[in-house]
């Protein structure tokens, strides 16, 4: 097996997020993407835009309280996890964690260091930080051949 690593770096302006999600969706390799950044580097505000894109009429907003909600597409489901407030992984597995990461529907993780063992084996890494006025995205794709 050869597995190759490739990276896409996009350095942009909040007033550029739905370019950079547009880009960022022809980019993945899998429905599973998870975003890694400090807090309040963006990653719910480019999640909401994600979600408009791939044509949710739903109302987007932040499930830090609900740890996940869920927006309907025509022929698919967005679960969007916001994973701060859990402690450890059982917490996790108690609202059935499992479940959601099993499926084949999007999952949109924030903070999900937290439950890294249960992670599937093909996932998009999207890196966020801060750099003056800008933020950095980083999309880490790995794959295999």
């Amino acid at each position: 097996m050869c597995i190759k690593f490739s990276q896409l770096e996009i350095s942009y302006c909040l007033n550029d997020v739905e370019s950079v999600a547009k880009q960022l969706i022809s980019n993945v390799k899998t429905k599973t993407l998870l975003f890694y950044g400090d807090m309040g580097v963006g990653k719910t505000t480019l999640i909401k835009t994600i979600v408009k894109i791939l044509g949710s009429t739903d109302d987007v907003s932040s499930p830090t309280f609900s740890i996940v909600n869920e927006y309907q597409l025509d022929d698919d489901r967005i679960y969007h996890f916001d994973l701060y407030r859990i402690n450890d992984l059982e917490e996790a597995f108690n609202f059935g964690i499992e479940d959601y990461i099993d499926s084949n529907n999007w999952k949109l993780i924030e903070w999900p260091e937290k439950i890294t063992p249960i992670l599937a084996d093909s996932f998009d890494r999207i890196d966020l930080e801060l750099d003056a006025n800008n933020r950095i995205l980083r999309l880490n794709l790995e794959t295999s051949n």
